[in-house]
């Protein structure tokens, strides 16, 4: 298996140059349509393609941290298992080294995207949002809220398949004053009319194949396969030019394996 195979020269190679060039063949050969990544189904490949270079390395090398780490055991669960804690510091360690050795690390990324993209203009509990007026994307420091780094590169990838008119695109990764480790993205600038409304978020996500997920007085909703959270009118506008509602930022995972 070429997934495998990469793991095996990681670990006994390192970051070093030939690494390098075998994980980004790879990442040439999914988007490319000619090798497919096992934690996605066909229709997600494309949210994963959208999300560009940068996840999709980062989400091997999560992928190598928890194998290297659990062996073949079962991370997500069951007796015996590591904590996610665990899996997450080591999914960050090793992302943050190859990030480096990719030439993907800034350590300075907020003068740099002030500099370049525009002052601050918002910032929560996940992201730091920097836009310049007129342009088309705002920029955005993104911080995992998930449980492990592996869950919030899948975030981005699966943002992308639902919401496609703000797909997100990472282009780096950084640490912020507070060292916390953030991901560095573009998304396309939104017009905001109003917010939406609950009827509205639940006709929209209805389409896509979700139900309300607390008996219609929650943000959260359920499909067969994915959990969508936090679906408040903050994340939901009501676009300008379409008048319809986009939603700009969400928490979407896949639902436990049963």
């Amino acid at each position: 298996m070429r997934l495998e195979h990469i793991f095996g020269i990681i670990a006994n190679e390192g970051f070093t140059d030939i690494t390098l060039q075998e994980i980004d063949n790879y990442i040439n050969d999914i988007q490319n349509g000619t090798e497919d990544f096992p934690r996605f189904n066909l229709s997600e490949h494309a949210g994963l393609c959208t999300a560009g270079a940068p996840l999709i390395g980062a989400s091997v090398i999560a992928c190598y941290a928890t194998a290297s780490l659990t062996a073949g055991g079962n991370a997500e669960g069951g007796e015996g298992s590591l904590a996610n804690w665990q899996i997450d510091e080591c999914q960050e360690k090793l992302i943050e080294q190859w990030a480096k050795a990719a030439n993907l690390w800034e350590d300075d990324s907020e003068q740099i995207l002030t500099q370049e993209f525009g002052s601050k203009i918002a910032q929560g509990a996940e992201a730091k949002v920097y836009y310049k007026e007129g342009n088309t994307s705002v920029v955005k420091e993104r911080t995992s809220i998930y449980s492990t780094w592996q869950k919030a590169l899948d975030a981005i990838v699966l943002h992308n398949v639902l919401f496609p008119e703000t797909a997100m695109k990472v282009i780096g990764f950084t640490r912020d004053s507070d060292n916390l480790m953030r991901i560095v993205l573009t998304q396309p600038y939104v017009n905001c009319l109003r917010l939406a409304t609950k009827g509205e978020i639940d006709n929209m996500v209805a389409t896509k194949g979700f139900r309300d997920n607390w008996n219609g007085q929650g943000v959260n909703y359920i499909s067969e396969r994915l959990a969508l959270e936090d679906m408040h009118p903050a994340n939901v506008f009501v676009d300008t030019i379409t008048e319809k509602p986009i939603c700009i930022d969400c928490i979407v995972k896949f639902l436990p394996k049963k």
